[in-house]
């Protein structure tokens, strides 16, 4: 079970993009008052992961209406990432986390070398997060498996419903 609670303050992360580029996070929030979907992913040797992200990718133009700042973070390799990302042509900003540093501080599940069975070795599972512009947690999941993850049209539904219901504190 999380300790994070809904309206809880994100940690920051600092993580270089495939882009070449570095995102601290806070700071990225203060450059971008938006909402921020933070998707964490297993790798680009996951199958399912790569139509998740092609999914999320063709449905860019929905989340950027609602201005919503979409990026990923995952624990492979920043070249094989690379080479995925180039090849599906994904615009949005992905990060590798070599060192576990955001998957922790989010509390994401991932597999050590004791994991109790053989896959891919030390890599993280899929996790959600959706934040607001103060970096405000406003839904959460995270996945123990490649399995269960919500598809895009699920997160434009979950978006919906929230932008609906949101009480006072946690509008900009």
């Amino acid at each position: 079970m999380s300790s994070f609670k809904l309206g809880d303050k994100m940690p920051n992360f600092s993580l270089p993009t495939i882009q070449g580029e570095h995102i601290d996070f806070h700071k990225h929030l203060e450059e971008h008052q938006s909402w921020h979907l933070i998707v964490f992913f297993r790798g680009s040797w996951c199958p399912v992961c790569v139509e998740e992200l092609k999914e999320l990718e063709q449905q860019q133009s929905y989340f950027q209406d609602k201005d919503i700042h979409l990026m990923a973070i995952s624990t492979d390799h920043s070249d094989d990432l690379k080479e995925f990302a180039d090849k599906e042509g994904l615009s949005f900003p992905i990060m590798s986390d070599k060192d576990l540093t955001s998957l922790k501080a989010y509390e994401v599940h991932y597999h050590g070398e004791d994991a109790p069975y053989e896959d891919h070795g030390v890599h993280g599972e899929p996790a959600y997060f959706l934040l607001n512009e103060k970096g405000q947690v406003l839904y959460q999941q995270r996945q123990t498996s490649p399995f269960g993850r919500p598809h895009a049209n699920e997160l434009r539904k979950i978006i919906q419903y929230i932008r609906k219901n949101l009480k006072g504190q946690y509008k900009s």
